[in-house]
């Protein structure tokens, strides 16, 4: 069986600036609401290609920490969004 590892996630600026903005513009329950979506999605994505769950795991923090970064600069930083 072949080791698979995966592109960082976080590498996708295109994926978590387009995240980030959507969610920053949801009420608060909401945000929460597609930020857990977007990544099981990605999580179910990476187990289907059959990548070890200790990276599939990794992965997803990374990319939680990566959109809540950028949300947090897009409301606080820039005040985009309120």
């Amino acid at each position: 069986m072949a080791v698979i590892v995966p592109f960082p996630i976080v590498r996708r600026c295109d994926f978590v600036l387009r995240n980030a903005a959507r969610i920053a513009e949801a009420q608060p329950k909401t945000a929460e609401k597609l930020l857990t979506h977007t990544i099981n999605v990605q999580v179910e994505t990476m187990a289907r290609r059959g990548i070890a769950p200790s990276l599939i795991a990794r992965e997803a923090r990374a990319l939680e920490n990566a959109v809540r970064w950028e949300i947090w600069r897009l409301v606080v930083l820039e005040g985009d969004t309120a």
